[in-house]
């Protein structure tokens, strides 16, 4: 923010230092420019990323301020007059400012679809009668309106009492109903219902990284880079030893496309908890559930957290279709859904732009979460910008992962973990996992380093059932390794080093 006020503080000064003829305002617009250029440089410094993945946007706005250094110079020449000079080289900045593709984080968020079967998700006020007089305000516009969640423990939150406006198609009067609702003293709370879809992973063969020998007879696990890096060998030497051994069996729920149930490698350690969940035209699910939770030492696939398989099973909740869209609505219902289900850890490969005032709907269901003894755990996202525009990464409560590659640096495609409240960082390029039809295959993303956290969270739940978020967090934070992106991903999650922290603390 601070890189790009000073770019056009500098950009006027520069043609008044042109155009303005008179020796006592020349040395004020030469202090402006000097100055603005230093807080460029301070704005420049401050911003999430490294100087590499930052310098393509500098140099553009260091060239667009040249090229009209130079501009006002032939305009002068030219005797063009000096505002119609300004206004035109304000408006070739704006538009390389805001729409030359170059990863500037400061750029809008891009405006997301909105779900047509229900556009809006909307809370009455807390009032007598608010609620029955929406609905009335809504059937005279021909607004279909139904309740959006429902919560098994409505006293928990008030999640229960949220409506869904599913506007008439192509309605011109949206904004104005928008605006009209937003001043009728009837609405505590509107925000608008976004879809999302699924990044396309990145695939390719999955290539050995020196990966360590595992004490595991998986045929594929040497194929598992994450695995050397993780240290899972030392956790089953553990669970060998008599070392470690789990309280319960913490569940971990993939909110996604859903699992393959029957894959050779999940079945064992799968839970159904609704037949429609067990199925995966997509194949997300099912990759991001082999990370969190697959059959492990059984002559099959690849490698997980125990060898005996005692510690973390796996369901699936279903809250994006086929073709890997779905909805703020539908994301908000599975997180409810799998808490009253009794997930101990709810892990989301998903998200979408949005900002932190368009959201109290996440943050009231990760509250609600909570409150059920869930931990939820989220990707950071893949579109190399700051997290806090990415949601529901950037939701208060929730873990957000970011991803890295075999050499520790931050994937090319994460989004920044900067001012996010409980950032971690695993690996998530090249990973090696389960896909439907008893399959394997190679994905990257943000997506595949989240199931790593989870899984490692549900490690830790199943040594002490009662851990909360932020104890989990500060585990995993404070025995994880730092990495040359520093606050750009948090720490590298070490789960061996977590657990033993925790074996000593109990």
């Amino acid at each position: 923010m601070l890189f790009t006020i000073a770019f056009w503080v500098v950009l006027p000064a520069l043609a008044g230092l042109y155009f303005i003829d008179n020796q006592k305002i020349t040395p004020y617009f030469r202090f402006v420019i000097l100055l603005g250029l230093a807080l460029m440089g301070v704005g420049w410094g401050v911003t999430a990323g490294t100087a590499g993945e930052k310098a393509p946007w500098l140099i553009r706005e260091l060239l667009m301020l040249s090229a009209s250094g130079l501009w006002f110079f032939i305009s002068k020449k030219r005797r063009v007059a000096g505002w119609q000079s300004l206004l035109l080289a304000a408006a070739i900045a704006f538009w390389a400012h805001y729409l030359w593709p170059v990863g500037n984080p400061n750029r809008p968020e891009e405006a997301e679809a909105l779900d047509p079967s229900g556009e809006w998700l909307v809370l009455p006020k807390q009032q007598p009668g608010a609620a029955a007089r929406l609905r009335l305000w809504a059937a005279d516009r021909q607004i279909r309106v139904r309740q959006a969640f429902a919560p098994a423990a409505p006293e928990a939150t008030t999640l229960d009492e949220y409506l869904l406006f599913d506007l008439p198609d192509g309605s011109p009067q949206a904004a104005a109903w928008q605006q009209e609702l937003r001043q009728s003293g009837l609405v505590d709370w509107l925000e608008p219902n976004e879809l999302l879809r699924l990044p396309t992973p990145a695939g390719g063969p999955a290539a050995s990284r020196n990966t360590p020998a595992l004490a595991v007879n998986d045929p594929q696990a040497a194929q598992q880079w994450a695995l050397g890096v993780l240290e899972i060998n030392q956790i089953h030497l553990w669970i060998e030893q008599g070392r470690i051994k789990p309280r319960k069996q913490a569940l971990i729920a993939i909110l996604d496309t859903g699992v393959d149930a029957r894959h050779e490698d999940l079945a064992a350690n799968y839970v159904s908890v609704n037949k429609q969940y067990d199925n995966d035209p997509k194949g997300h699910g099912t990759h991001c559930a082999g990370i969190a939770a697959a059959v492990t030492h059984n002559n099959k696939g690849v490698a997980g957290w125990s060898k005996n398989n005692d510690f973390v099973r796996v369901t699936s909740i279903k809250v994006l279709n086929a073709n890997g869209m779905g909805s703020q609505e539908s994301i908000i219902d599975g997180i409810v859904e799998a808490a009253d289900r009794g997930a101990d850890v709810i892990s989301l490969s998903l998200g979408g732009f949005s900002n932190q005032r368009r959201q109290r709907a996440y943050e009231q269901a990760v509250a609600y979460a909570a409150r059920k003894s869930a931990i939820v755990v989220a990707a950071a996202g893949n579109f190399n910008r700051p997290a806090t525009g990415f949601a529901p990464a950037n939701a208060k409560g929730v873990i957000a992962v970011a991803a890295v590659d075999a050499n520790l640096n931050r994937a090319a495609f994460s989004n920044y973990l900067n001012q996010i409240e409980m950032p971690l960082a695993a690996p998530g390029v090249d990973i090696l996992s389960t896909v439907p039809g008893n399959g394997y295959q190679s994905f990257s993303g943000t997506s595949m380093a989240a199931p790593y956290v989870a899984g490692a969270v549900g490690m830790l739940r199943s040594l002490q059932p009662s851990l909360q978020a932020a104890q989990a967090y500060e585990l995993l934070h404070e025995t994880g390794r730092i990495l040359p992106a520093g606050d750009a991903t948090g720490r590298l999650i070490q789960p061996a080093a977590a657990l033993q922290r925790l074996m000593e603390k109990k």
